[in-house]
């Protein structure tokens, strides 16, 4: 089945009673003297991402037989909250073949919605493996997570939100996992608005898209190694590679270091939440990738984010950008040694996070200990600082 923007046109006529149009928020922290960047916040759609969108359009596209016997999915997380959600819109029975390293937070949200949730495998290919195992032993419908037309028309949906809300936008920057956000974009916009450039992000330990597109056809990756869970797909759908070979005007990836940066940054700046892979985009504007300027849309495509994973991630961007870091160093086992070095790091205005103090450590000698304080710091200019006034008292501190 070709997909069309009438498709497309048609998806948003479905969705309006079910979903709102997501808001378009000004981003200052992304702007920059020649660029308008307005973040398209999906990570606050029903369920924290887009994914409902192609799943909603794909069950109403069932027949009602079809339906009874319920739907099967394979999901990293939030395409497994969508269909949970659209199946019980429909009271429609929703099974979710997830990977067993996939986010808490979204197993149990999946769960709360009321689907059955199976764990199987250490990412979305296993799952997906697994979950049309099952499609073969029942009579329950398969709903992919991106490589259907219907799907992708759903996802679509979004690029015809930012031409009604942006009018007058010159870019758009979407992630990338198997495709089916970026595909639905891509044709919308293009068909409407040809002028409008479309670039797809991926997570660098991930560029399935990018390897496709220079191998000239979807390629399985031997390895993924990402933070961006929900893009984290070996291999790419034929349909959406098509579209994308055909409408996207580029693939661009970022590193983890840079998507972690990216959530530090959307979270103290502009206040808003995001998962890894719904970073991608963003990251990709904060760090310079993506060679355009005027008005730009950036979709913020989720923002599922487990707390422990949002933590790690905050001390790990924090670390990059010199505000926290943790210095050893050896100093007298004696009384007063340690209070003295305390209160020449507090007159540097650096706030201690906390101290682990070993006097057992042999490495450290004889009436010696091994000092590991944290530290709350400006930027790497002031943790220069603060290593340089602690040489200069004849401690040698190594950043760890």
């Amino acid at each position: 089945m070709e997909l069309t923007l009438g498709d497309i046109l048609e998806a948003r006529e479905r969705l309006r009673p079910v979903l709102y149009s997501t808001e378009m928020v000004p981003s200052r922290i992304l702007s920059d003297d020649g660029r308008q960047v307005c973040l398209k916040t999906e990570s606050l759609q029903i369920t924290g991402s887009f994914k409902v969108r192609g799943a909603y359009i794909k069950i109403a596209s069932l027949t009602d037989e079809e339906r009874a016997h319920g739907v099967i999915a394979a999901s990293a997380g939030n395409h497994a909250q969508g269909v949970a959600l659209a199946a019980r819109i429909f009271n429609t029975p929703a099974t979710i073949v997830m990977p067993e390293g996939a986010p808490l937070a979204k197993i149990q949200a999946t769960r709360d919605l009321g689907a059955t949730v199976i764990l199987h495998g250490l990412a979305y290919d296993d799952a997906y493996t697994r979950a049309r195992e099952l499609e073969s032993e029942t009579r329950m419908a398969y709903i992919h997570a991106f490589d259907d037309p219907k799907i992708i028309a759903g996802q679509g949906t979004i690029g015809l939100e930012i031409l009604q809300d942006l009018p007058d936008v010159t870019a758009i920057a979407v992630p990338v996992g198997g495709g089916g956000l970026a595909a639905g974009i891509a044709l919308a916009v293009k068909r409407l608005r040809p002028d409008v450039m479309v670039y797809g992000v991926e997570a660098a330990g991930c560029p399935s898209m990018k390897k496709a597109l220079e191998a000239g056809e979807p390629v399985e990756l031997d390895s993924v190694r990402t933070i961006a869970d929900g893009i984290a797909v070996r291999r790419v759908g034929d349909l959406t590679f098509k579209i994308c070979k055909q409408y996207l005007d580029g693939v661009v990836t970022v590193d983890d270091d840079e998507i972690a940066q990216t959530i530090l940054t959307l979270l103290e700046k502009s206040k808003i939440i995001t998962e890894g892979a719904g970073a991608t985009a963003a990251a990709a504007l904060l760090y310079n990738k993506i060679p355009v300027k005027g008005k730009i849309a950036c979709v913020l495509s989720g923002g599922n984010i487990d707390v422990t994973m949002l933590s790690r991630i905050i001390d790990k961007g924090m670390m990059k950008a010199g505000r926290l870091v943790t210095l050893q160093t050896v100093i007298e086992d004696k009384p007063g040694r340690l209070h003295r070095l305390l209160k020449m790091i507090s007159e540097t205005e650096a706030n201690i996070v906390s101290i682990q103090h070993d006097r057992t450590n042999l490495d450290a000698g004889l009436n010696n200990a091994i000092l590991q304080i944290t530290l709350e710091t400006q930027d790497h200019a002031h943790i220069d600082k603060i290593v340089r006034i602690m040489a200069e008292s004849g401690y040698q501190a190594l950043a760890r």
